[in-house]
């Protein structure tokens, strides 16, 4: 376990790059084990959940390798083996084994999946994809096993009730391989489904409509990489960014950007006033003058994502005037309101779950935790604001999710670092 120490109220200046998509990454590791072949994923982002994953691989007999950016994984000799606890409890991501081992073995023992608590998180919706498909699925003891009949799974007209990425990503997963036609209605359209989809049919799969609400799969006997898949760039740890540029920048160029990814974001940040020219591929964020409250509520893609709503609290703790957030999401991720106030920051949570954010025109240090990724990236850019020095515990939540955190905002001139707890 590690703290991280930030002695903030320093400008920041220079250019950072943005890595690969953590909530891609995520799922095109335990999506490896489909293939037939050796798998090569380039852009690969430095995060804890990585190595996580590169360890439930071993366990499998599924050798990984990752130097630089790129992670090399070899599914060719794998072993169907359960994962009914330990490292499959770490991160929630792991649940997307449940897909891929049954379009694999048609068989999967998965324990329930840890990540972070930001409120109910159910997987009913995945439970029903893989029931239309063909499979059983029971739940003893935290443990869930999925079986294919003895035919194989087979298509299926799915529709789900909610767009849930993580359910569109595991149904597609199981779909690949089965018999026939699978249609997945109401689906999410996540930039992610989309790497997941090009990914995936690199491999030799049949799968059209990712990014719309209704994705259609021919299934295939068996998937094969041949080529390096360069997985998308982070929008998250890019709208982090933003908001550490908009509160703190004398000037800071984003690199690494599909802008359009994050076209609801931008449009909040210029009804605030911050000043920004959208390249190609990169954004420069000017020092920012007065900033305006907003009222901002996230929503599936393309709306403002969920995972934004946090990093972006402290810059709204910057804008003059009442900003309010609803989270339609998850309305109960709240957990750094109590943290953000131990900073002095003027913001509460109403009865209807709404986040109320008054200016706050100082910010002092404090010993605050991050409780999960988001809401930790959303306490390091308080703490970068904030006059004297934040310690954030539980840190690993925030190295869970962003590459070389420590390193880019060095980079950027933040006196930031990393300490070991005592035993």
């Amino acid at each position: 376990m590690e703290k991280m120490l930030i002695h903030g109220g320093k400008r920041l200046a220079g250019e950072v790059v943005i890595g690969g998509a953590k909530n891609s990454t995520v799922a095109l590791i335990p999506a490896a084990i489909l293939s037939r072949t050796p798998v090569t994923l380039d852009a690969v982002p430095h995060i804890q959940d990585v190595y996580n994953l590169m360890s439930i691989l071993g366990e499998m007999n599924v050798p990984s390798d990752f130097t630089g950016n790129i992670l090399k994984v070899d599914p060719t000799n794998i072993k169907m083996v359960d994962l009914p606890s330990g490292k499959i409890k770490s991160l929630r991501a792991s649940y997307y084994f449940m897909g891929a081992m049954l379009g694999r073995f048609g068989h999967a023992v998965i324990g329930l999946p840890g990540g972070d608590d930001i409120g109910p998180r159910p997987i009913d919706q995945h439970i029903k994809g893989f029931e239309a498909l063909g499979a059983t699925v029971t739940a003893h003891n935290g443990v869930i096993g999925i079986e294919a009949p003895k035919s194989g799974l087979h298509g299926a007209r799915i529709h789900l009730e909610m767009a849930s990425v993580g359910a569109t990503i595991n149904i597609i997963l199981a779909s690949v391989t089965a018999e026939g036609q699978t249609i997945i209605e109401n689906v999410a359209r996540e930039p992610e489904i989309i790497d997941l989809a090009t990914y995936l049919n690199n491999m030799g799969a049949v799968i059209r409509g990712a990014g719309t609400d209704v994705i259609r799969i021919e299934g295939v006997k068996q998937l094969a990489a041949h080529n390096a898949h360069t997985i998308i760039p982070d929008r998250i740890e890019a709208g982090t960014y933003l908001s550490i540029a908009a509160t703190m920048g004398e000037g800071i160029m984003i690199k690494n950007i599909i802008s359009e990814h994050l076209d609801a974001y931008l449009a909040k940040l210029e009804e605030m006033g911050v000043t920004m020219d959208v390249g190609e591929d990169s954004i420069f964020v000017y020092p920012s003058g007065e900033l305006q409250a907003v009222n901002v509520k996230t929503g599936t893609y393309p709306g403002l994502a969920t995972d934004l709503q946090q990093p972006m609290t402290p810059l709204l703790l910057c804008a003059k005037g009442e900003s309010r957030i609803v989270d339609r999401i998850y309305p109960k991720r709240t957990r750094h309101v109590p943290e953000l106030a131990k900073m002095g920051a003027d913001i509460h949570v109403n009865d209807h779950d709404q986040i109320i954010i008054n200016y706050t025109d100082q910010l002092h240090g404090a010993q605050v935790t991050a409780e999960e990724i988001r809401g930790g990236a959303c306490l390091m850019v308080a703490g970068l604001i904030a006059d004297g020095e934040t310690v954030i515990s539980k840190v690993d939540n925030i190295l869970r999710g962003y590459d070389r955190v420590v390193m880019k905002l060095r980079n950027l001139g933040a006196d930031v670092e990393l300490e070991d707890l005592p035993d």
